[in-house]
């Protein structure tokens, strides 16, 4: 059984969803912050999706981000270390500092600007430091709770036009494929202990948004650019955020799917709906 913490989350959801073997629990039956190896009776691997995320909030209450997103998952991987189990910790690409102009490899050097990023960063050296994976992922979105894709599915209906940061590279990921990777990851568990995955390609959040619009059967003209000064947030974003898959398929793992197409398949599942009486896509 992989036991799943943080499992009422997207990603938690796909995973359970993908396979009967995994076990989500929410942080309410399990608390990371206080976990013991006998939390883990049955598991044969763990899968780590609980996590502190409310990037802003976390600039004025970084203690309970570190507690969460440092804290806990070193106390899960020493857990898992004592009962001879695998452990795989899901982070994240605020870990970098977003100056780069190409993909980052998991070796690059780190640089973090934001509180919800150091923390990220403490949980992932508490984690390989006691011999657990971690992988970094970026842009994630799903049928289960409230994302980039739902958000502006939402806004499409409810406005006639809309303005979309254009100066922020990334990756947009579903997460059912990468659920996907984790299960393959957890059966495959290769030497390479850090690692990044995320959808192929690149995109900015303007053209997701145009994107999501075609997916919608809504005009993408309605979607306008702006710049990340337009919309001054409490936390830092990162300007440049692609994570290099290298790494990954070096480790004999499939690389997730592009993402403009796994947005289409995630569409067409039902992560969001299409408008009523909107035009069909060609």
């Amino acid at each position: 059984m992989i036991l799943v913490p943080g499992g009422r989350g997207q990603l938690g959801h796909d995973l359970a969803v993908l396979s009967a073997d995994v076990r989500a629990v929410s942080s309410a039956e399990l608390d990371v912050t206080k976990v013991a190896a006998a939390d883990l009776a049955g598991a044969s691997a763990v899968i780590n999706c609980a996590a502190y995320t409310a990037v802003d909030a976390a600039e004025t209450d970084e203690d309970r981000a570190f507690a969460v997103n440092a804290v806990g998952p070193g106390l899960l991987a020493q857990a898992c270390a004592s009962v001879g189990i695998p452990m795989i910790h899901v982070s994240t690409d605020y870990v970098f500092s977003g100056d780069g102009t190409r993909p980052y490899e998991p070796s690059d050097p780190v640089g973090p600007k934001s509180a919800y990023g150091r923390t990220k960063l403490e949980g992932e050296r508490r984690v390989l430091e006691a011999g657990g994976y971690v992988v970094r992922t970026s842009w994630v979105y799903g049928a289960n709770g409230s994302n980039f894709v739902k958000t502006i599915a939402a806004l499409e209906s409810s406005r006639p036009s809309l303005s979309v940061v254009d100066d922020q590279a990334g990756s947009p990921t579903w997460s059912h494929d990468l659920a996907a990777g984790l299960l393959e990851l957890a059966s495959v568990l290769p030497e390479t202990r850090l690692l990044h995955a995320t959808g192929g390609g690149e995109t900015t959040w303007f053209r997701f948004a145009q994107a999501i619009f075609e997916e919608l059967g809504a005009d993408p003209e309605r979607v306008q650019p702006c710049t990340t000064a337009d919309f001054p947030r409490p936390a830092p974003r990162p300007a440049y955020s692609v994570l290099s898959g290298a790494a990954w398929a070096a480790a004999g793992l499939r690389p997730l799917p592009h993402w403009r197409g796994a947005l289409s398949e995630a569409v067409h599942a039902g992560v969001v709906a299409p408008r009523t009486g909107a035009a069909p896509l060609g």
